[in-house]
């Protein structure tokens, strides 16, 4: 029993032969898979593919480098499109001042957008947050004071503090495939301590893809590869990790459980 909390069915890779990539990942024990999206242009091929697939559910929302792109998707255009059965979750969105492709108080503005959608409808935002982590743990905390919302930190890369930031407001923390690269020391350092109850894993496929596979086009049944990886490094028995990392994604995206097929 293994959940894949984030991957890109429909990015190429993995849309052009998507049916042998699922059947792949159920063949490794994948229950469930979060198929992400990035562009409201391609909200309805996503959503589509959730409503093909039982064990396939979708999200909405806009990337932060693509924040510039869609000015006009407001939190009641978010609210609107997920009401949709097999919409469990809004993003990814956040910060990215990495590759700083949108204006970054634009990129806020989306971010609160997101969160504000998040908190009206009841579904977790899924945060992305690279290079900007005083701004994300700020923009967070602030809005967590206006009414709870719930969420995760999906690719978890940043420092430890961070993520204390993070557990603090309540959110989820997501392990991808980056913490079996042997230069990723700090990030084991932090995975290795994080409560089994706020636990997630993702591929972020076609990203990204772990070790032993790296270099490859990453596919959701990878996550058992990251699942393996983080039992050994926390000490845990992989098959209660990959069950609790499990439970733990079906409790966050508690939509999953009303809206299609979840394995036992």
């Amino acid at each position: 029993m293994l959940a894949d909390s984030h991957c890109h069915l429909n990015y190429k890779g993995l849309v052009e032969d998507q049916q042998a990539v699922l059947e792949r990942a159920r063949a490794r024990g994948v229950t469930a898979m979060l198929n992400i999206s990035t562009r409201e242009s391609e909200w309805d091929d996503i959503v589509a593919t959730a409503e093909r697939e039982p064990d396939v559910w979708a999200t909405i929302g806009i990337h932060p480098n693509e924040a510039d792109t869609y000015p006009d998707v407001d939190a009641a255009k978010l609210i609107e499109r997920a009401r949709h059965p097999r919409v469990v979750g809004l993003g990814e969105s956040g910060l990215d001042y990495f590759r700083d492709t949108s204006d970054r108080a634009r990129q806020q503005a989306s971010f609160r957008a997101h969160i504000a959608a998040s908190r009206e409808t009841g579904l977790p935002i899924v945060v992305h947050t690279r290079d900007a982590e005083d701004d994300t743990a700020a923009i967070m905390a602030e809005e967590m004071e206006k009414g709870a919302y719930a969420g995760v930190i999906h690719c978890f890369t940043a420092s430890g503090a961070f993520a204390d930031k993070a557990l603090d407001l309540g959110l989820y923390i997501s392990i991808s495939g980056i913490v079996t690269f042997k230069n990723a020391r700090d990030l084991q350092e932090t995975a290795a301590r994080l409560p089994i109850d706020r636990l997630l894993i993702e591929t972020d496929a076609p990203f990204l893809a772990p070790v032993p596979h790296r270099g490859k086009t990453g596919e959701p049944g990878f996550v058992a590869d990251t699942a393996a990886f983080l039992a050994d490094l926390r000490g845990e028995n992989v098959e209660e990790l990959s069950r609790r990392t499990a439970e733990n994604f079906h409790a966050l995206f508690a939509k999953t459980r009303a809206s299609g097929a979840v394995a036992a």
